[in-house]
């Protein structure tokens, strides 16, 4: 089809005839090829996306270009109303029962109905071709009607609606809102309400059913940190003998390392660790650098540093008294040995050494 035969089709359209009477704006015109398809496309998706939740967010698409196409007409409440009561408020609720309930595309290939799949099948296609028809019928000799008056009856404002609502559909509008009360009802009793649920206890009740023994454990969970060297919350709790509290961790945190873990111990059992970058400034590091200056100071005076010659002075001794030396090599011997056994013992003075 060349592009001239198709521009004859299209102005052959009533809705294009009426744009050229003047009745039908350019604009609507463009809004209305724009938006559609737009609606028709969220409509197919909502029908053959595979997941509950991504047809819900199909029917958004629909619903948002209803909106927009209301507001083209002058109906601007009916337009708002589209989009914040049925997009914001009605959608939400069917995502939230979906993400509640906790459907699953694995239940939509169990068949509770033999055969079902078959009829609905069916039943969908001649429905199309009913629809089909009906709408081909419908655009034969269609007449646009004029643009709404916002302020009539049958406007789309809202002092219309308001005078119609409460004149002539009074009491269907009452019947709405008490089904929208029963739905909410409803909706309350399918979270809370389940049968073979225990009464929901409160604190007290809970503290004393955790100390009778009904939970593993009568105390809650340690923290993260707690007697550790590090403010990560990868870091697990020390208990004050120093082994590690397994339970202090979250189970995200599954890919801890376990060189971490046994440096947290070392560190709270008095053993020399390297530096860690996250590490707090805390009694460790005192404690370390208070051994390290006894650890000098009991060393012999001549030697330079403070380091031992390489003749093993540390174990024999060197100096101008022998005797002294001896001593003094002791001191520095204990000290160390003092060191591995106690973290608190380098911090003696040099005279308690010596004696």
């Amino acid at each position: 089809m060349t592009m001239a035969a198709t521009t004859e089709v299209l102005v052959r359209t009533p809705l294009a005839q009426a744009a050229q009477q003047g009745v039908v704006g350019t604009g609507e015109t463009v809004v209305f090829w724009i938006l559609g398809p737009l609606a028709l496309l969220g409509a197919l998706g909502m029908v053959f996306a595979r997941s509950a939740v991504h047809s819900a967010l199909w029917l958004v698409l629909t619903m948002l270009s209803l909106g927009v196409l209301y507001m083209a007409q002058s109906a601007q409440f009916l337009g708002f109303t589209q989009i914040i009561v049925y997009t914001g408020a009605i959608m939400m609720l069917f995502l939230f029962v979906l993400m509640m309930v906790g459907r699953d595309a694995s239940d939509s290939v169990v068949e509770v109905l033999r055969g079902q799949r078959l009829a609905a099948g069916v039943l969908g296609v001649a429905l199309a071709a009913l629809l089909t028809a009906g709408l081909a019928r419908s655009l034969d000799g269609v007449v646009p009607a004029a643009p709404l008056d916002p302020w009539a009856p049958g406007g789309g404002a809202a002092g219309g609606l308001g005078q119609v609502i409460f004149t002539d559909y009074l009491f269907p509008f009452e019947l709405t809102s008490a089904l929208l009360i029963t739905a909410s009802i409803g909706a309350m009793v399918l979270a809370y309400g389940g049968k073979g649920r225990k009464p929901r206890m409160n604190q007290r009740e809970t503290v004393e059913a955790r100390f009778r023994g009904e939970y593993s454990r009568p105390s809650p969970l340690p923290g993260p940190g707690v007697y550790a060297t590090a403010n990560s919350v990868a870091t697990p709790a020390l208990l004050p003998d120093g082994s590690v509290a397994e339970d202090s961790l979250s189970e995200i945190l599954d890919n801890t390392p376990v060189e971490r873990l046994r440096a947290d111990q070392r560190s709270v059992s008095g053993s020399v660790t390297p530096p860690d970058p996250h590490a707090l400034t805390g009694p460790t590091e005192r404690a370390e650098s208070e051994r390290e200056t006894g650890r000098r100071n009991a060393e012999a005076p001549g030697e330079p540093n403070g380091r031992p010659p390489d003749n093993g002075a540390a174990g024999n001794g060197t100096g101008k008294n022998g005797s002294g030396d001896h001593a003094e090599s002791n001191g520095s011997t204990g000290a160390t040995g003092d060191e591995t056994a106690d973290p608190d013992a380098g911090s003696s003075s040099p005279e308690e050494v010596r004696q």
